[in-house]
């Protein structure tokens, strides 16, 4: 197979970032009342109801602070399954020559930790965190520096419709969007003008494998 420049968003993509908001309520329950069992269940209800899930737990607890909870949020190490089928993907992939890439938006700490508790972090030629590059998508920069890798056929796998996939169909990529599985946290609109649609959407990373077969 002819070596390929394969880029993945992080969020909602290899990992649910659902899981992630889990963990760190998790984590901060414990830090604020580690004798109530309860407290996660709680938050958890209150972010499904829409809630300020921090300035409930400002008005509890004495000690709580919505600034510092938030901080715990972002810079907490998630517990995540590092033995993931993406995990698994991202091997294969990388087995079979072709550059991987991530392109993601956020916290320079929050998606370094969140690349980290996967264990995938050695596995990529490139990251590119909008914290630390500068920029964010649909920023075409973010996507340009990977000319470097001088492949024919670029891809760019993601779910975000709203912004994602913009700067790769100008660019030429393949798009590639993985759908909803109901644990999202953006909501998948099709409904939107041409330049934002992926090419393709697929219902498992592991469908990606056919289509670049098919390139």
């Amino acid at each position: 197979m002819e070596k390929k420049t394969i880029v993945f968003d992080l969020d909602d993509t290899l990992v649910k970032e659902i899981d992630y908001l889990k963990s760190a309520f998790a984590e901060i329950a414990a830090h604020l009342d580690p004798e109530n069992d309860g407290l996660f269940g709680e938050m958890f209800g209150w972010y499904q109801d829409k809630q300020d899930v921090f300035g409930n737990l400002e008005k509890r607890y004495a000690h709580a602070v919505k600034a510092e909870l938030k901080d715990l949020y972002r810079n907490h190490f998630p517990k995540f399954d590092p033995l993931s089928a993406s995990r698994d993907l991202l091997i294969k992939l990388k087995n079979d020559g072709h550059y991987l890439g991530l392109v993601t938006d956020g916290f320079s700490v929050t998606q370094r930790n969140k690349i980290r508790a996967l264990d995938i972090e050695h596995l990529f030629d490139l990251i590119v965190i909008s914290e630390e590059f500068g920029s964010a998508k649909p920023d075409r920069r973010n996507f340009e520096i990977f000319a470097q890798f001088e492949t024919a056929e670029y891809f760019y796998i993601s779910d975000n419709i709203a912004k994602d996939f913009v700067a790769p169909n100008a660019l030429g990529w393949t798009t590639v969007c993985l759908l909803d599985d109901g644990q999202n946290i953006h909501k998948q609109d099709f409904e939107k003008e041409v330049l934002y649609l992926p090419a393709t959407k697929i219902h498992a990373l592991t469908e990606l494998i056919d289509i670049l077969n098919q390139k």
